[in-house]
């Protein structure tokens, strides 16, 4: 069934890297975030007011960090995924196993193997 040795186009193995750079960016943003979150923390504490601790926290905001690392990892993992369904499917897993190891409906895996990001517009929805 599965082999030991990728075959031709590893689109999966790009994704992963692509999940990987993701994930080191995100992880640096949180950072960042925390760090903000903290001195809004010490803001309030001290007594200000949320209208200005809000109004003079510099951007990015905290809020818009979380967003962004959000987005980010919802694109990049939607792309995983969707190439890790695919590269399964090549090596002969049917798409119930798929399902069982995504944790996810096989109707599920049928649309991921189906739809091409570029076609559909919803990159990030998976």
């Amino acid at each position: 069934m599965a082999t030991d040795t990728p075959v031709g186009d590893d689109s999966a193995l790009a994704a992963l890297r692509a999940l990987v750079t993701a994930i080191d960016a995100s992880t640096e943003e949180l950072r960042q975030a925390r760090s903000r979150a903290e001195d809004l923390l010490r803001q309030r504490a001290a007594g200000g007011a949320w209208f200005d601790i809000v109004t003079d926290e510099a951007r990015p905001l905290v809020v818009e960090r979380i967003s962004t690392v959000l987005a980010t990892l919802a694109s990049a993992g939607g792309a995983w995924r969707r190439e890790q369904a695919r590269a399964l499917h090549a090596e002969q897993v049917s798409i119930n196993r798929i399902a069982t190891l995504f944790g996810v409906t096989r109707q599920r895996i049928s649309a991921l193997l189906r739809d091409r990001p570029e076609d559909t517009g919803l990159a990030t929805l998976d």
